[in-house]
């Protein structure tokens, strides 16, 4: 199947497709008369394999891992789960500062009167005034 249609089968875009073949994630297509790529089963498989993983917020390097480990049938699943660990480890830092940042803003917004006057903590904070400092220390 043509680009165009392998993009539809795994929720997978034809920009991202042509990426992940020039960064070798994906083998290149083989190539009909017409030049067009030609994709069959496999292909789609690994797009799909690659989507799912990105789904999961891995990153491209860990594709890369996960990818070497699918191939790997003598793998050990240690090594899987040390890779998928690391990865919720990472993930969880990324909770505490999105929570963080809320945190933070939600504190300038309840600080924010809201009204026609032009003064405003969310602003200031964003400026780099004092009050964006005095918010993150709780006060």
């Amino acid at each position: 199947m043509q680009i165009g249609e392998a993009a539809r089968a795994t929720g997978v875009s034809a920009k991202m497709i042509r990426h992940y073949e020039a960064i070798g994630l994906v083998p290149a297509a083989g190539r009909r008369a017409s030049n067009y790529r030609d994709y069959g089963a496999a292909d789609l498989h690994r797009l799909g394999f690659i989507r799912r993983a990105r789904d999961l917020g891995f990153s491209m390097e860990e594709i890369r891992d996960l990818l070497r480990l699918w191939a790997d049938r003598s793998r050990s699943s240690r090594d899987v789960k040390a890779l998928a660990l690391a990865h919720i480890a990472e993930l969880e830092g990324k909770i505490r500062l999105l929570k963080e940042m809320r945190a933070t803003l939600g504190a300038l917004a309840e600080a924010c009167d809201g009204d026609h006057r032009p003064h405003c903590p969310i602003i200031e904070s964003l400026a780099g005034n004092e009050v964006a400092h005095e918010f993150r220390m709780g006060n």
